[in-house]
């Protein structure tokens, strides 16, 4: 069952997921992307009991997908299902959307991602700059997504990075 748009309620009371890719999608992979996850999410339960659920395409790269856990909660199974999907479309366009040893950051208005091993050394080298923006993947509320998704390099969890 989907959240229409409308219904958010900047709240912790929805459970976010998100899954980064490791690049920007192509207009054929975002359509295909969106239709699987619309089709996946319209019958998405736990238990047997419809989850209320929608999602988005932030940037371009990122899957965020929401729950309505004050509704029904996603249990196991069902947050197995959803890796099921996600591992699909990993599988047909080569995303790295289940690889969280990477970091994707904005530096001069542009989103780079980089293996986590070379975005530490990119920071301790100088080759990336400290002015730059990071993302934070690891965000489970609604509102912690909505406030810190993005944020300074020194106030992100890349922070400890950085002198």
């Amino acid at each position: 069952m989907k959240i229409e748009e409308s219904t958010i309620v900047e709240t912790n009371d929805y459970r976010v997921l998100i899954y980064p890719a490791s690049r920007q999608f192509t207009a054929k992979e975002s359509k295909v992307i969106t239709e699987k996850l619309y089709d996946f999410l319209a019958t998405w339960a736990a238990h047997e009991k419809p989850l209320e659920s929608s999602f988005k395409i932030e940037k371009n790269q990122f899957i965020i997908i929401c729950v309505d856990e004050e509704k029904e909660a996603a249990s196991g199974c069902s947050i197995d299902a959803l890796g099921g999907i996600i591992r699909e479309l990993d599988n047909e366009f080569q995303l790295g959307l289940l690889d969280r040893m990477k970091a994707s950051y904005v530096e001069n208005g542009e989103i780079k991602t980089l293996k986590l091993q070379d975005f530490k050394k990119g920071l301790k080298e100088g080759t990336i700059p400290t002015n730059i923006e990071v993302y934070d993947f690891s965000k489970s509320f609604y509102i912690a997504y909505l406030s810190d998704f993005l944020l300074p390099l020194r106030r992100s969890w890349a922070g400890i990075y950085v002198d």
